[in-house]
């Protein structure tokens, strides 16, 4: 049976990491998390986005209110979304057999590392809503998967070297609202990047 959905509270404490990327986690407080293939974007669009995104969270700290939320994702989010899905780099996710690998992996940890709410694996990135489950890192759930994944992909591939890129983007869900507006982009994301049903993986967990 399904835990009631946690959002975030400012107020309590926030677990903070740091690689090239901030990762936030509190318990198990739904979230959103991204990545994407190492070649999906030219590392000099990556490094300024990033050098972008860090100096507006230094004077914009957390909590923010919606005002600032909505700023942030059309500065950043919106941003590398729409960068995304221009379909750049090999786009491996293409192909079924690749996508299904991913799949596999994600479902395998749902029940033992988190509680899946809905994915969508694209062409070339993936998105992924789920809660910790009790006591789990986010960031060891997240390099499971990739470094399975990554080992996986290239064994498929008879291939050798990166397959996704070194970090990944996470967002906590603040409230209702926001998780729907979430769970809305994940599923709608395919239909505003034009794909055909065969280019993509959707799942959505039934309520």
């Amino acid at each position: 049976m399904r835990a009631t959905p946690l959002y975030l509270k400012p107020q309590s404490e926030i677990i903070k990491k740091q690689k090239y990327l901030p990762h936030w986690q509190q318990g198990q407080v739904l979230q959103f998390v991204s990545w994407h293939l190492g070649d999906a974007l030219p590392v000099s669009v990556r490094n300024q986005i990033n050098a972008e995104r860090k100096v507006w969270i230094h004077s914009h700290p957390q909590p923010w209110d919606t005002q600032t939320e909505r700023e942030y994702f059309k500065l950043f989010s919106e941003r590398l979304h729409k960068l995304l899905d221009q379909g750049l780099g090999s786009c491996l996710l293409r192909g079924q057999r690749i996508r299904q690998i991913v799949t596999d992996c994600i479902h395998y940890l749902n029940g033992k590392q988190l509680d899946l709410d809905c994915y969508v694996i694209m062409p070339n990135h993936v998105h992924i809503l789920f809660s910790p489950l009790p006591d789990e890192d986010l960031s060891q759930i997240i390099q499971r998967l990739k470094s399975y994944t990554s080992h996986q992909i290239n064994q498929t591939l008879s291939k050798k070297g990166t397959v996704w890129m070194a970090d990944y983007w996470d967002r906590m869900i603040r409230s209702p609202r926001h998780y729907w507006k979430v769970r809305q982009y994940i599923e709608n994301n395919p239909t505003k990047a034009n794909l055909s049903d065969n280019q993509y993986s959707l799942w959505i967990r039934k309520e």
